[in-house]
């Protein structure tokens, strides 16, 4: 079959860019988001569609004094302005590449602010836990964030032509799509332009790592009990390195900022059970689930398997959603009886059991509801919802 691409799709991302971009300067826009899911391109397309003189720069060259390389950057920017042009446009990408990024930026906002500068800042990162202790640190009330998550099967079906199917093998990094029918070399560029680089270029920056073959190790555990409820303890049983829950936890808290891997908490209105019980894991996009198994299409054929790939979607959707509509994502049993996922926003909640062609009751959503009448009840996969309606946001999440 031919691949369809529209080299010129827009994410809403950039309609968002383009608006901020246009307001006088207010605060500093943050673009932050996984690796190879588009925050470039986005930033690209809302500069062409923005009348500014601008700037931009990308910090992965910023190779010597990279701290005399951001203000010289900035100072250019600055001499844009003029009376003809009282304001500029200043992108710096992967600005947490630059050392001791947020102090430098917030003495030239600062700076600008004093004199009257109508310099507006944009600023991309692929590491949030880089960026956000930055952001505490020095930028507090000076930011807003626009987050870039990884495509949406709406999104990659307008720009590629997915099908669902291929949307659970494939995933939702566009860089990869037109290579998905030479197998082989999509999933190099998976492994090589997205695992390794994320692991190696922005995890393994956070922090010093101790223990990096057991961080990976977790990582490829997770991709094969994504979407299952796995305790630190069968964790720690399947790895080899030695390490405890405390290790694991953290490690999986670091896999999560950088838009790997996480763990999804058990529901329970007491806030002080939720971090006590086991994690669901869950990847943040169900291709890392074929890189890690070296398999694609092959893997929908097993129902089981499939169970697990199609539930990772809906969870990997509702993360991605979480972060632009701020709710949180839990999943919930009692006893033998179990929902996929429970998401809450304020006092709404909303109790999601997936139906994908393995054998499942819906006993633990009838239970929810005895338990918690107001929830909202929804199954996808049924007659009522089916997957692609409920994956391409056809189907609201709260009442």
């Amino acid at each position: 079959m031919n691949i369809k691409t529209d080299l010129n799709y827009e994410r809403v991302l950039v309609e968002k860019l383009v608006s901020r971009m246009s307001e006088p300067r207010k605060f500093i826009q943050i673009v932050t988001g996984p690796r190879q899911t588009g925050k470039t391109t986005a930033i690209k397309q809302a500069l062409q569609k923005t009348k500014l003189p601008q700037r931009y720069a990308s910090a992965d060259l910023a190779y010597a004094q990279p701290q005399g390389w951001l203000k010289a950057e900035w100072q250019q920017a600055r001499d844009m302005i003029s009376v003809s042009n009282p304001a500029a446009l200043l992108v710096i990408d992967e600005i947490q590449n630059v050392e001791q990024w947020s102090t430098i930026v917030k003495t030239l906002w600062d700076e600008d602010a004093w004199t009257g500068l109508d310099l507006r800042v944009v600023l991309t990162g692929s590491s949030s836990l880089l960026l956000q202790k930055g952001l505490s640190e020095s930028l507090m009330g000076r930011f807003e964030i626009l987050p870039s998550t990884h495509w949406t099967f709406s999104e990659m079906r307008s720009a590629f032509g997915f099908t669902i199917n291929e949307f659970l093998c494939f995933g939702g990094y566009p860089a990869g799509a037109t290579l998905h029918e030479d197998t082989d070399r999509w999933r190099q560029y998976i492994s090589d332009s997205v695992v390794e680089a994320t692991l190696s270029k922005d995890v393994f920056q956070m922090e010093n790592i101790r223990k990096p073959a057991l961080m990976r190790k977790l990582f490829s555990l997770g991709c094969k009990y994504s979407a299952q409820e796995v305790s630190f303890r069968k964790i720690l049983g399947q790895l080899d390195n030695k390490g405890n829950a405390a290790t694991i936890a953290h490690y999986l808290d670091l896999l999560a900022a950088a838009g790997l891997l996480c763990g999804i908490q058990k529901f329970n209105p007491s806030e002080l059970n939720v971090r006590k019980s086991s994690p669901q894991l869950m990847v943040f996009d169900t291709s890392l689930i074929s890189v890690s198994a070296h398999q694609t299409e092959s893997l929908l054929a097993d129902p089981e398997m499939k169970g697990h790939i199609v539930e990772s979607a809906v969870g990997a959707y509702l993360l991605a959603r979480s972060r632009e509509e701020y709710f949180d994502v839990f999943w919930w049993r009692e006893d033998n009886r179990e929902v996929d996922f429970v998401i809450k926003k304020g006092d709404a909640i909303t109790a999601i059991e997936i139906k994908s062609g393995r054998i499942k009751d819906t006993k633990g959503l009838f239970t929810f509801k005895q338990k918690y009448p107001d929830a909202r009840a929804l199954v996808v996969g049924d007659i009522n919802v089916s997957l692609e309606d409920f994956l391409t946001g056809d189907i609201p999440l709260f009442l």
